[in-house]
């Protein structure tokens, strides 16, 4: 669909640079074989809205027989987001769900009570080199959610809202902005989008959400005058009017945010709730590896293996 014209007249200023409350610079993360960088949760700001986490996942390079395995692994309390810029792997659950991921897809994983996944490349793509670039975000249920049945959605490319026009071009993957909502079935009010502006393209964030901030994935953004490249993340004051334009080489840019959730949340390993006794229930429970009676089970054509809770022996 087009851009919609009346944003561009209404365009406010780019700001000034005491409308960004945070600037993060992500830390790297070996997760054995591939790098992450992480912006969430970060130490002056655990939250986005309701997004807690948030990995740039590569670029990374696989050589013939490489790639990912990240084995099977528990999930309480938070809404998974995978969205890829290159490559593809493969997604299995406990639900039953068996999902390539593939670059411009969304794929929203609800763990609620609790959800095991796994992610590998699959044998074909090992047959060559092949590489993989993306984000994975997860976003923390509200608490009348976060004990629900665990659940997976998945829209290709071609069902996201994508705006364009003005030298800017934006997928809406997640929530409402601009005008317009993306398919998924979201349980806050949220946007979660990826823009790609020419030099010099002007983007508005969208308004009538309390936090908003950006992900520089490539080139760079001016905000009063001031450059900021590619790995970096600004969450700015809420309720100000800001513009980002694009640096003289373009940028690709990750924009997220949404309404705060009514308390804090507390995160242990890949456990989010909004009680320590909660996180320790699920850290019981995939600890004793009850997978035929307990509360988690193994993805189905995946369960010869799994992750142990750290420091806990493998069985």
């Amino acid at each position: 669909m087009s851009w919609m014209p009346d944003l561009e007249p209404k365009c406010p200023s780019a700001g000034s640079l005491n409308d960004i409350e945070t600037l993060i610079v992500p830390r790297a993360r070996d997760l054995g074989g591939f790098e992450v960088r992480r912006a969430l949760p970060a130490p002056k700001r655990q939250m986005v809205g309701p997004f807690i986490f948030f990995d740039q996942m590569g670029p990374v390079e696989f050589l013939k027989d490489e790639g990912i395995d990240v084995r099977p692994h528990p999930h309480i309390g938070l809404a998974t987001v995978t969205y890829l810029y290159q490559g593809e792997f493969q997604h299995r659950d406990s639900l039953g769900t068996n999902q390539i991921i593939r670059p411009g897809a969304v794929n929203w994983m609800v763990a609620g009570n609790g959800v095991t996944h796994s992610e590998r490349t699959r044998a074909i793509t090992r047959q060559n080199k092949h590489s993989v670039m993306g984000i994975q975000t997860w976003v923390a249920l509200p608490e009348a959610y976060e004990d629900k049945p665990a659940s997976f959605e998945h829209h290709g490319e071609e069902a996201l809202p994508v705006l364009e026009g003005e030298g800017k071009e934006v997928r809406l993957i997640l929530g409402t902005a601009w005008g317009e909502r993306a398919p998924v079935q979201t349980f806050s009010e949220m946007f979660y989008a990826d823009a790609v502006l020419q030099p010099g393209a002007k983007l508005p964030l969208p308004d009538g959400h309390e936090d908003r901030g950006i992900y520089v994935m490539s080139g760079s953004v001016i905000i009063a005058g001031e450059s900021f490249d590619a790995g970096r993340m600004m969450v700015f004051r809420p309720g100000d009017p800001i513009t980002v334009v694009a640096g003289e080489t373009g940028t690709r840019l990750m924009l997220l945010g949404g309404e705060t959730l009514n308390g804090p949340r507390y995160i242990s390993w890949n456990f989010v709730a909004s009680s320590r006794e909660k996180l320790e229930a699920a850290k019981q429970a995939w600890i004793e590896a009850d997978f035929e009676n307990g509360r988690f089970r193994l993805p189905p054509g995946d369960d010869a293996e799994f992750i142990p809770f750290p420091g806990e022996p493998v069985k």
